[in-house]
C-alpha cells in the first residue's frame, strides 16, 4: 500500500528519467484515469491509501508512457475545442495548434451570424476540426474526408459520441477531393506536411501518428500543393481555403497560392508564435469567352421560314 501523493510523486520521477515532458501533469493524468476522477480532485485525496488493484494498472500505463506512447492514447481520449474526442492509432493526437485553427475559423474568420452554409474537412483524420466546427454552426452543412478508411471509422465514432451523425454531417472516403461534391464555403484541411527526411526525427509521441498522416514528401508540400491546385472549382464565389502547416512552410505556401490567383493572402501564428496557417480567398472565375462570329451568325442570320 502507499499513500496517493507518494504514488503521485515516484511516478513523475520515473517518467521525468525517461525524458517524458510536463512529468508531473502526465501522472496526475494517469493516476486520475486508473482511480476514475478528476485530475484536480487528487489534491483532495493525497492521504488517501492506494492498494494493489489500484496500483498494478497504474504501472503498467506508466511503462507504457515512459515507453513513447502518447497520454492521450493511453487515456482514450482528448479535450479539444470543449469536446472530449476519442483518440488512438487511427489518426493524428489532436494538438493546441489545430485547435487554435477551429478557434480562429470560428472567432475570427465566420463570426457570430455569418457561419458558412457548406464546409469541407479535407483530411479529417479524427474529424476534431469538421466536427467542432459542426457544433459550433449547427445549420452548417458539412462534408469531412479522409484517404484512410481507419480515420473515417474513427471520426464516425466521434460524430456519434458528439450527436453529429445525420443528414447535415457525412463522411466519405476520398484522395482530397476526388469525391467533395459540390462547392462549399470554407475548406480547412490539416494534411501530411513534414518532409519525409524529417520522419527519422520526430518524438517518440509523434511516431505514434500514423506515417500516411504525418509523410509530406520530399518537400512536405506534394499533398498540400495538390489540394491547392483543385481548391478552386470546390470553393463557392469568395469562398475561404484555410490550411494548417509545418512551421517554416507559411511563406512558401502563400506564394504558390497567389501564383494560383488566390485572393485576400494572409497567414496567422499559433499560440507559440510560429506562422502555421495560411488562409485565402477563391480565385475570381475567368471571364466567359466572347461569342464567336459564327456562334452571332448562327443566332442572327439563319433564314426564316414563312408558313
Amino acid at each position: 500500500m502507499k499513500l496517493l501523493l507518494e504514488t503521485l510523486q515516484s511516478g513523475a520521477d520515473y517518467l521525468a528519467k525517461r525524458g517524458v515532458e510536463d512529468a508531473r501533469l502526465n501522472m496526475e493524468h494517469l493516476l486520475a484515469h486508473v482511480l476514475g476522477c478528476r485530475r484536480l480532485d487528487l489534491y483532495l485525496r493525497f492521504d488517501q491509501t492506494l492498494n494493489e488493484p489500484e496500483l498494478q494498472p497504474l504501472r503498467v500505463l506508466l511503462k507504457r508512457r515512459g515507453e513513447g506512447e502518447p497520454l492521450q492514447h493511453l487515456l482514450g481520449t482528448v479535450e479539444f475545442h470543449d469536446s472530449e474526442f476519442v483518440c488512438d492509432h487511427r489518426a493524428l493526437v489532436p494538438r493546441p495548434e489545430t485547435e487554435h485553427l477551429v478557434h480562429l475559423l470560428v472567432d475570427k474568420w465566420f463570426p457570430k451570424g455569418a457561419p458558412p452554409a457548406r464546409l469541407l474537412d479535407v483530411g479529417t483524420g479524427s474529424g476534431c476540426i469538421g466536427l467542432s466546427l459542426a457544433k459550433a454552426w449547427p445549420a452548417a452543412e458539412v462534408l469531412l474526408v479522409d484517404i484512410s478508411e481507419d480515420a473515417l471509422e474513427l471520426a464516425r465514432m466521434n460524430a456519434g459520441r458528439l450527436g453529429l451523425n445525420g443528414q447535415k454531417v457525412r463522411l466519405v472516403r476520398s484522395d482530397l477531393l476526388e469525391h467533395a461534391d459540390g462547392q462549399f464555403d470554407l475548406i480547412v484541411a490539416n494534411l501530411p506536411y513534414i518532409p519525409t527526411a524529417e520522419l527519422k526525427e520526430i518524438s517518440r509521441e509523434v511516431a505514434h501518428d500514423p506515417n500516411l498522416a504525418l509523410d509530406g514528401g520530399a518537400n512536405g508540400l506534394i499533398i498540400v500543393d495538390r489540394l491547392l491546385e483543385t481548391a478552386p472549382e470546390h470553393l463557392t464565389e469568395n469562398g475561404l481555403l484555410a490550411l494548417e502547416l509545418h512551421y517554416d512552410q507559411a511563406s512558401a505556401v502563400s506564394e504558390r497560392l497567389q501564383k494560383l490567383g488566390f485572393q485576400a493572402i494572409q497567414s496567422a501564428e499559433d499560440l507559440a508564435g510560429i506562422p502555421r496557417f495560411v488562409f485565402a480567398r477563391r480565385p475570381p472565375l475567368p471571364p466567359a469567352p466572347p461569342a464567336s462570329p459564327d456562334d452571332a451568325r448562327s443566332v442572327d442570320d439563319s433564314p426564316s421560314i414563312s408558313p
